[in-house]
């Protein structure tokens, strides 16, 4: 099967980089709860969830931004805007994400918003996992990783945002 060219962008940094990760081929999932049935031995709170938003703020003008949170957590808007130092956000639209991720689809794109030039908030509960795992730029492959190694590729600023 071929997958979006951002899954091989993945796969070949974790090797590159020497990080254990191990993968999963499984029907199409939109849903972080879709895909926590077909990852055999993770929990839904070890899901990567990966959200972008377009937020507008005195300083900045308009930006687009990658929340990641465990995958059965929600952001706090009012967190975010006061992370972002932002005066509103709204969740960017199915256009803006495929334009901005060489066509990615909602439910396929992987917490790595270094791969398309955007900032990542993280939220510290995400941490707490020793492995996350997460839709590898398809909605039928997902990858699972160190938490640690992830931290190190994405580099993400870690914000209480849930």
């Amino acid at each position: 099967m071929a997958y979006h060219p951002v899954t091989k962008k993945i796969t070949d940094l974790l090797k590159e980089k020497n990080c254990w990760f191990e993968t999963f081929e499984h029907e199409p999932v939109r849903t972080s709860e879709e895909a926590a049935k077909t990852r055999t031995g993770y929990s839904l709170h070890q899901g990567a969830k990966a959200m972008i938003i377009k937020a507008k703020g005195p300083t900045f003008g308009e930006k687009f931004v990658m929340l990641v949170m465990p995958a059965d957590l929600r952001f706090d808007n009012d967190k975010v805007k006061a992370v972002l130092k932002a005066r509103e956000t709204r969740f960017a639209t199915e256009q803006e994400i495929a334009a901005m991720t060489g066509g990615v689809q909602i439910g396929g794109v992987p917490p790595f918003g270094n791969l398309f030039n955007l900032e990542v908030v993280a939220d510290p509960e995400l941490f707490k996992n020793e492995k996350i795992v997460f839709n590898a730029g398809d909605r039928c492959f997902s990858v699972a990783m160190k938490t640690v190694d992830y931290k190190k590729l994405v580099a993400p600023a870690v914000e209480s945002i849930t």
